[in-house]
């Protein structure tokens, strides 16, 4: 065999995972920024100051903990409106309580809000953006915060050795996947933020210049995605916390630099991602309790969530940003920016610039999450986006050789925009005045038309009686 022919297989084979230097310059990275992130940021303030911000607009998804708490707060407390995108809405309206009570001899009470969204279902990003979109107010700033660090029930017992603490995080345990399908880690921190940001482009379209934040980690460093087992079920990698945390990470970012070099430069959207440093907060809140209780005994190293979230504040609110990410885009190798813990600007990991794994990553995420190709562009231009239909709505028709008039109920429960296209005018609207009148009562609000034709798109039940065209859509 020709040496060409062997440089030509070594080309093509596919990577299965980190090499050995791009691991140890990984790690090299999370430990520097662990030992030394305090040293580095000694020249930020804390709280760090922040301009009047009444004019912006601003949602914080997971903000009722930990850094998006700290940084919903102080955007608020600056003059912002702020939503917080939260799945325990109680637990918001409590905070936005306290905080009011707080503010209250301080000035005007604070413009801020909650709304729920629950990243573990991708129904409820689908929900919530179209509740947003319908408001047709700009958004300028989407702070995706919410993330998770989760290793179930898995439990060893370690007596305060880094080493130990370190075999813990890739100490392999049972997977949990979400009711979409996917893997908890991968939902969470990558692909249920990657729907929200495309979603709601055209609000952030609407408020040019804005900015699509994503809360990552320096743990990307030592992640590595493979686009066609983003799941990591194949077998060929063993699955652990560690690889669950750091791979979703990574896409995060490889997904982030391939939406900034799609978006057009007159959209002025800006996009960044970044490193909050290491922080003491609820990410860590699955760990097994005698990880959680060393976690809290190095406070020297660790950074509160009120030091943890300046880089993201800085990130949404520096008036440089726009001008520095301008400048990326126009580069020979357009990437993102990506903010450090020190709110200085810095690159992402190597692997983190694969443009070609990148683009990969761009395309199997954007099938997972159920948009079309060219989405990103239709939605930028204003253009309502059919979309292809979700889980829940193929769960009830997975089984159904036909449709009944409970199914379009269950349909419109799942967010859908259901049209009763029938010959009965009458007994339609009656049914969707019993199924408003129901969904009232629960506070909710579902979607229902019924018109008198019939359309080419259509499902039919075998009586005949019924026919029914629906569309699950954003604005």
């Amino acid at each position: 065999m020709s040496s060409g022919t062997r440089r030509m297989k070594t080309k093509n084979k596919k990577k299965e995972g980190l090499g050995w230097m791009e691991w140890i310059r990984g790690w090299a990275c999370v430990f520097h920024e662990f030992l030394f992130q305090r040293f580095m940021s000694s020249h930020l303030p804390n709280p760090l100051p922040l301009p009047p911000l009444s004019h912006l607009t601003c949602i914080v998804t997971g903000s009722t903990s930990g850094i998006g708490r700290e940084t919903a707060r102080q955007l608020a407390e600056a003059g912002a409106h702020v939503v917080m995108a939260v799945r325990n809405t109680k637990a918001a309206h409590d905070l936005i309580q306290q905080w009011q009570r707080d503010w209250s001899a301080k000035g005007l009470p604070l413009n801020i809000e909650a709304m729920e969204l629950d990243l573990l279902s991708l129904d409820s990003v689908v929900n919530f953006s179209n509740a947003w979109n319908a408001r047709l107010a700009p958004l300028h700033v989407l702070i995706n915060n919410a993330g998770i660090f989760a290793m179930g029930d898995c439990f060893i017992d370690v007596k305060g050795n880094l080493l130990k603490l370190l075999a813990i995080l890739i100490h392999a345990e049972e997977q949990k996947f979400s009711k979409d399908g996917y893997e908890h880690h991968m939902q969470v921190n990558h692909l249920a933020p990657a729907l929200l940001s495309l979603l709601l482009l055209p609000s952030l379209n609407r408020a040019s210049p804005s900015r699509i934040i994503n809360v990552n980690s320096v743990m990307h460093y030592v992640g590595f995605v493979d686009p066609d087992d983003m799941n990591v079920v194949s077998g060929r990698r063993k699955f652990s916390s560690l690889v669950g945390y750091s791979g979703s990470k990574l896409a995060q970012v490889m997904f982030s630099n391939v939406l900034f070099k799609r978006l057009p430069l007159e959209s002025r959207i800006s996009v960044v991602c970044l490193s909050p440093g290491i922080v003491l907060t609820n990410v860590a809140r699955d760990l097994p309790r005698s990880v959680q209780v060393q976690y809290a005994l190095i406070p020297y190293f660790i950074f509160s969530p009120q030091k943890g979230c300046r880089s993201s504040l800085f990130s949404a609110t520096d008036a440089q940003i726009p001008e520095h990410c301008e400048k990326l885009k126009t580069g020979d190798k357009p990437i993102c920016t990506f903010i450090s813990q020190d709110c200085k600007h810095t690159k992402p990991s190597e692997e983190a610039q694969s443009l070609e794994t990148a683009n990969r990553v761009w395309e199997k995420t954007v099938e997972m999450i159920g948009l079309p190709l060219d989405a990103l562009e239709r939605l930028i231009q204003g253009q309502e986006m059919f979309l292809e239909l979700d889980l829940s709505i193929k769960h009830i028709l997975k089984d159904e050789g036909s449709v009944s008039g409970n199914s379009f109920s269950q349909l419109a429960e799942a967010g859908a925009h259901v049209v009763m296209a029938v010959r009965n005018m009458k007994a339609a609207n009656a049914l969707i005045q019993q199924w408003r009148t129901k969904w009232s009562a629960s506070g909710q609000c579902s979607f229902y038309s019924a018109v008198g034709t019939m359309y080419d798109d259509f499902v039919l039940q075998s009586n005949g009686i019924w026919i029914a065209m629906f569309s699950a859509y954003c604005h």
